[in-house]
């Protein structure tokens, strides 16, 4: 397969034209590189840790600010039905990593499949259209990068050839969500009690980013020298994900919030890695966080 320019390899001896990078996977092979390198492109694009990380300082300031919060509020209850809730959270996502990508980089590089796995940090605004239904937009990223070693070769002097391989996924989804008990009841007119822990499900879908970079010192197939370079594969795709969950309500504003959710994504592979099959964006994740009512 063809790791880099977009090009398949020559089926016969490498082509010694310049400008072409290829990859080959005999037996003792792990990476083929023969090339000028041309100047870097300056590429600009969207960053979407920048974008939740603004969602989430903005969702931290106002659950931050008690005196803003606690307006409306009585005695263990508020004055109406809360129509807003906002959230942030932190926990623990693990990609499938069910695509030829990964089995390559595990079967050539000192990696698993779990080495993938990491933190993740998440934000969601919803707005209650009926008593036990929200819909609204969350937004989640996660990231991880693992250090590794040829499996086959080493230098000439006996130390590993090192690498690191990073990937970090960005998902946008717009969602639904049901509640399995009531949130809440009135008393009267002026009044409304949280109910103490309110189990949910729901899902959602919308845009997933990825990225994959692979950085540190690779085998050159023909002369068997080594040499340090830097892969590169990113792009956007449509996914959808399914969740559950419970609410536990600390105050008639606050709460804790701890939900399993699971994403179906694959992207399109690119640039230093073209001739891939679609990478394996899904997985599940674990998160904790904290919301409040408005």
């Amino acid at each position: 397969m063809d790791l880099f320019c977009g090009r398949k390899p020559s089926t016969g001896r490498l082509d010694h034209r310049p400008s072409r990078v290829h990859l080959f996977r005999p037996s003792r092979v792990s990476l083929a590189v023969e090339c000028a390198r041309y100047p870097p492109t300056l590429v600009t694009s969207i960053r979407p840790t920048r974008v939740l990380l603004g969602i989430s300082a903005t969702l931290l300031a106002l659950v931050a600010h008690p005196a803003h919060a606690q307006l409306g509020a009585g005695d263990g209850f508020l004055f109406r039905v809360p129509t807003l809730r906002l959230s942030v959270s932190g926990g623990y996502a693990r990609p499938n990593g069910q695509s030829d990508i990964f089995d390559f980089v595990t079967t050539e590089l000192t990696l698993g499949r779990g080495d993938f796995a990491g933190g993740e940090i998440g934000a969601s605004a919803a707005v209650r259209v009926t008593p036990r239904i929200e819909v609204g937009i969350n937004a989640s990223y996660s990231g991880r990068s693992a250090g590794s070693e040829s499996r086959m070769f080493e230098g000439e002097d006996d130390l590993p050839i090192l690498q690191s391989t990073s990937l970090h996924r960005a998902a946008i989804m717009a969602t639904g969500r049901m509640s399995l008990v009531a949130p809440g009841r009135s008393v009267g007119r002026f009044a409304w009690i949280p109910t103490r822990v309110v189990p949910f499900v729901g899902g959602g879908a919308g845009p997933v980013w990825y990225r994959l970079r692979q950085d540190g010192e690779f085998v050159d197939n023909e002369t068997l020298d080594i040499f340090e370079d830097q892969f590169e594969s990113k792009g956007w795709s449509i996914g959808a994900t399914g969740f559950g969950g419970a609410d536990f309500s600390l105050t008639p504003r606050f709460g804790i919030t701890a939900e399993g959710r699971y994403l179906w994504a694959k992207g399109p592979m690119n640039r230093d890695y073209s001739t891939f099959d679609k990478i394996d964006l899904s997985g599940y994740d674990a998160s904790i966080g904290l919301y409040v009512r408005f």
